[in-house]
């Protein structure tokens, strides 16, 4: 199994390839660069692995959620490569790269995962280990730090900069249930790769149209109003 995976969905711009076990990936801090920065970052991974585009079974996209442009991009790159060499694109949640990459870097098994979705809310996702795989419970939402649903149980482990952004809200709210945070992680294409396999395996590649952003919320900014009120 073959899969080039890339992602630029929030301030990070990462690509990775698998190739029969072995991994090839670059990630790079790149706000606003993403465009100039993702299909060379492509390239120079396929050539580490010795892959020609063609070679690869699928492509793997970060679909979201996170900065709406950014995901925009990532989907249309995926689809543009796609459509080039005739493959289908699995997309992979962006929260459940997180969750995994807080299992792959910490040994975490419960993840709570929070990402800055402005406007007072962060996207949200609880995820736990399962099969050899971080998976979801329930759904991703986007919430007010307020409103983001208190698992069960302790040690969680929380991931995801909306746990800085929203640190006076989300510390005491989930208090003792943490055992861990790392709030600098951003989602990164080497850790949607195992998602990606699984996908895989269970028939779930789509026709590169067929590849949609998710959002998670229409809405994507505040009226003068609504940023008046919430100023009172």
């Amino acid at each position: 199994m073959k899969l080039l995976a890339l992602d630029t969905s929030t301030e990070a711009c990462s690509a990775a390839v698998y190739a029969d076990g072995a991994t090839f990936c670059e990630f790079e801090l790149t706000p606003r660069a993403h465009t100039q920065l993702i299909l060379p970052m492509v390239g120079r991974v396929l050539s580490a692995a010795g892959l020609r585009l063609q070679e690869v079974d699928a492509i793997v996209v970060g679909r979201g959620p996170g900065a709406f442009t950014g995901i925009r991009i990532g989907v249309g790159v995926a689809q543009g490569l796609a459509m080039a060499a005739d493959k289908p694109v699995i997309p992979v949640s962006t929260l459940a790269a997180l969750a995994q990459q807080a299992h792959a870097q910490y040994g975490a098994t419960q993840a709570l995962v929070a990402l800055d979705a402005r406007m007072n809310e962060v996207y949200w996702g609880q995820y736990v280990w399962q099969d050899g795989l971080m998976r979801l419970q329930g759904e991703e939402q986007v919430c007010a730090p307020a409103d983001a649903p208190v698992p069960d149980g302790d040690g969680w482990f929380a991931v995801g900069h909306g746990w800085s952004a929203y640190a006076e809200v989300l510390t005491p709210r989930f208090g003792g249930k943490l055992v861990g945070t790392d709030t600098a992680l951003l989602p990164a294409a080497e850790f949607m790769l195992p998602l990606a396999v699984a996908e895989w395996q269970a028939g779930n590649a789509l026709a590169p149209e067929d590849a949609q952003p998710v959002y998670l919320r229409n809405k994507i900014a505040l009226t003068t109003q609504e940023r008046m009120a919430g100023q009172r």
